[in-house]
């Protein structure tokens, strides 16, 4: 009678017993699952890195290559260039190969964010698209890229001014706006894939030779890429809070494995070639007029407007 009336009082008396070893084996099975994630290792994705480089060399790169390269007969000024295509398909390609990228991250990174990275992203370029467009057909009726859009020769003179403002607005959303909601989001989901490429096992911590080949087509792009882009502050910000993010690491005695160290590797290169780049130009006068703020970075679209097509 006393036991059946404390079972009465205390009905999960018996049964919180019996509870433990499952919420004992749920804990359990929950801190594995995060060793194993922080234990594991992902090998070097040789075939992502490889088509990430080539497609940024083709169709961002030679983009504007193709533009001057293909005859005008065949893509006319009122219609959609070549370039334009190739920017198209980067549109498609690049986040495509972002997400593989992130699904091969051996940490678990969060979805809502990697969501919003890659529809502002998308959103971004494809704004870049319609505005560098025009501003690079316009290469073909005289524009100049070292010279602003009101000092333009095709551009001062036209009647009524407020043309000029419509010219200058679309200058603003190909590069300033479409570069910030291009590349924000591509080096934050960079930085988010960097941020699972660590492994306890310092012996992980190396490069294969093949990734040594590609460093320098990855580091020389973004070079590129912080050049014409103008974003010199964002990718040195990315870059040491990278380096920041090693140091705190390698406390824990967590090392870089081998697409950490590729990707930190082509950052640093470009680092270097920015800087050099700026040092040969840095006493330019025309380009200093163009560039006059604290940080000087020529673009290398009006570097060859102003050196090289000026004396053909």
């Amino acid at each position: 009678m006393e036991v059946a009336a404390r079972r009465r009082q205390h009905p999960g008396a018996a049964g919180g017993a019996g509870a433990q070893p499952g919420a004992s084996f749920l804990q359990a099975r929950h801190s594995t699952a995060k060793a194993d994630e922080a234990a594991s290792t992902a090998p070097f994705h040789l075939d992502l890195w490889f088509y990430f480089t080539l497609q940024n060399w083709v169709l961002d790169f030679g983009r504007p290559i193709a533009m001057l390269v293909f005859p005008l007969e065949w893509f006319p000024l009122n219609k959609p260039s070549v370039g334009d295509y190739f920017h198209m398909a980067y549109n498609v390609i690049t986040p495509f190969l972002l997400l593989k990228l992130i699904e091969r991250s051996p940490r678990t990174l969060p979805r809502s964010m990697i969501y919003i990275s890659i529809i502002t992203f998308i959103m971004g370029a494809s704004i870049h698209l319609v505005g560098d467009s025009v501003n690079h057909r316009l290469l073909f009726s005289g524009y100049q890229h070292h010279l602003s859009v009101r000092e333009n020769p095709i551009i001062k003179n036209l009647k009524p001014e407020t043309l000029i403002d419509s010219f200058e607005l679309l200058y603003y959303y190909d590069e300033y706006l479409g570069h910030s909601m291009w590349y924000i989001p591509f080096f934050l989901i960079l930085f988010m894939y960097f941020s699972g490429c660590f492994t306890p096992i310092k012996a992980e911590s190396s490069m294969p030779g093949v990734a040594l080949l590609l460093v320098m087509p990855s580091g020389l792009y973004y070079w590129y890429l912080v050049t014409e882009g103008q974003i010199f502050i964002l990718f040195t910000f990315t870059f040491f809070a990278m380096l920041a993010l090693v140091l705190h690491q390698k406390r824990k005695h967590l090392f870089l494995d081998s697409n950490g160290l590729f990707l930190f590797c082509s950052f640093a290169l470009t680092l270097l070639l920015v800087a050099l780049w700026v040092g040969w130009l840095w006493d330019d006068a025309v380009l200093r007029k163009k560039y006059p703020g604290v940080i000087y970075v020529p673009e290398p679209w009006a570097f060859y407007t102003l050196h090289v097509s000026g004396r053909r």
